[in-house]
């Protein structure tokens, strides 16, 4: 229980930072809110190779690896976006640190639920 509590504590915390960057007076520009979208789909491929890929052998499967390595094209995409965001001068350098910020929040968020809650017990995701 306490788990779930420091999880969705830390997921507000990361949006906060996001919304900072988007809602403060002196930004004033929402085009940071795209990042959202990275966030949604960062778990997709991890889904899709749970249920694709079986669990027989120890060793890691190439529909595993492939899973990480899209996960880690879109997290990476999703650190890149505020940074030409900023670049091209769409938003403020000030903004893109908030985002970062609140980008790595979140996916450690992201990761923490994976780490806590992926473990295949009795209380698991696979429940939800």
């Amino acid at each position: 229980f306490a788990a779930l509590v420091a999880l969705s504590f830390s997921g507000a915390i990361g949006l906060t930072f996001l919304m900072l960057g988007c809602a403060l007076e002196y930004y004033g520009v929402y085009w940071p809110l795209f990042v959202l979208i990275f966030y949604f789909i960062c778990p997709i491929p991890h889904f899709i190779a749970r249920r694709v890929g079986d669990d027989s052998d120890a060793a890691s499967s190439a529909c595993r690896e492939l899973a990480y390595f899209f996960t880690t094209g879109i997290v990476v995409s999703a650190f890149g976006f505020p940074i030409i965001l900023a670049r091209v001068e769409a938003i403020k350098w000030g903004a893109c640190g908030l985002v970062l910020a609140g980008n790595a929040v979140i996916f450690l968020t992201i990761l923490g639920f994976f780490l806590v809650f992926g473990r295949g017990d009795d209380f698991s995701w696979e429940q939800w």
